[in-house]
């Protein structure tokens, strides 16, 4: 009898620990999954800096396309603010992409990664504004600083908006008038670069060239007022995607009107393909579906001495389509492609091809 009494008291006993242990397995949880939290490894910023900023800047920082960031010049003049606020923003229009995929962490890491160039502290962010005179502002940067960063401060070549840069240039100027440079760059930080220069690159200090004090924030200002005449684009701001015509004529008809009018443009008439080819099998393309390419080999070269970044919707293309019966032609439209890049020459070189584009569509379809 005792023996039984002791079997049923054991059976409780550990009835009531395994639902202890099960409580105390809830309660834990939340703690244990903190703990893991805390102890994963933190992002490794030299890691993340060789993958997504070495490319352009270099695997040192040195500098390549974009600027060169362990320069003492630049790493001692801006502050943690400046690098993260560049980092997840971009440049609008440059070669600089936003980073929004890297969580808070990652781009930490990066900045204190690329802050293990400078044996000096990182300066704190001043948001305090330069008051100065925007308007004699413009007449010194016209006359100091355009050459470089470009009329109205937007760049010139190779400041950014193409992938090289003269060999004699150790950096290549950047687009004052850029919304993502006006949302990082505090006006103190302006202002200390224009004072002291960037040693190591062709920006001297401005003092040194005989410039007062006040010149300089006046400049400051002036570089500030982009921000205020900075209008924002709305949609009917920014061109179509394509250039779309609907043809009254067969598919084969229509293409023979597009060559046609290729050589009526100048333009030398390189293939006729299927849409697909390469993309399945030969043989299994879908024959309602033609494109044709064509180039004017001057035109190309002028273009890609303006900017090589043309080169990524090089050769021309027009596309014609038959589906239901209906016939269409497509052409990409080289106006909206161009207002990515930022930059004013290829603007009016993507103009010219879009008058093109446009000419050879109506040629086709009337």
């Amino acid at each position: 009898m005792r023996g039984n009494e002791n079997r049923v008291t054991l059976c409780l006993y550990l009835r009531v620990l395994t639902q202890v242990n099960i409580m105390t397995r809830y309660l834990l949880l939340p703690l244990l999954l903190l703990f893991m939290a805390g102890t994963q490894a933190a992002p490794d910023g030299e890691k993340l800096f060789q993958k997504h900023c070495s490319v352009c800047h270099g695997q040192d920082g040195r500098g390549g396309v974009g600027v060169p960031l362990s320069l003492s010049s630049f790493i001692d003049s801006v502050s943690d603010e400046y690098l993260k606020i560049t980092i997840r923003e971009d440049r609008p229009g440059r070669i600089m992409p936003s980073f929004t995929r890297l969580s808070d962490a990652q781009i930490g890491a990066i900045v204190a990664y690329m802050r293990g160039w400078s044996k000096q502290p990182a300066i704190s962010r001043n948001m305090e504004p330069v008051k100065g005179n925007p308007e004699h502002g413009a007449q010194v940067f016209s006359q100091y600083c355009a050459r470089c960063h470009g009329e109205n401060g937007r760049g010139g070549k190779g400041t950014g908006v193409t992938f090289s840069r003269k060999r004699d240039l150790p950096i290549i100027a950047p687009a004052l008038n850029n919304p993502g440079f006006l949302a990082a760059a505090s006006d103190r930080m302006s202002m200390h670069k224009i004072v002291h220069g960037r040693a190591g690159t062709p920006m001297s200090p401005m003092l040194a060239a005989g410039q007062s004090e006040k010149d300089v924030d006046d400049v400051v200002s002036y570089i500030r007022s982009f921000q205020q005449h900075q209008e924002a684009t709305t949609e009917e701001d920014v061109p179509p995607p394509a250039l779309i015509a609907d043809s009254p004529y067969s598919l084969d008809e229509t293409v023979e009107n597009i060559k046609q009018s290729i050589t009526n443009q100048n333009f030398t008439l390189i293939r006729v393909d299927y849409l697909e080819h390469g993309l399945v099998p030969a043989g299994q393309e879908n024959q309602k579906q033609v494109v044709v390419h064509f180039c004017n080999f001057g035109f190309l070269f002028k273009a890609l001495a303006i900017d090589p970044r043309i080169g990524m919707f090089l050769p021309c293309r027009v596309t014609v389509v038959e589906k239901d019966g209906k016939v269409q032609v497509f052409a990409m439209n080289p106006e909206r492609l161009s207002s990515l890049f930022n930059n004013e020459e290829l603007n009016s070189a993507c103009k010219e091809m879009t008058g093109v584009y446009e000419t050879i569509l109506e040629d086709s379809v009337l």
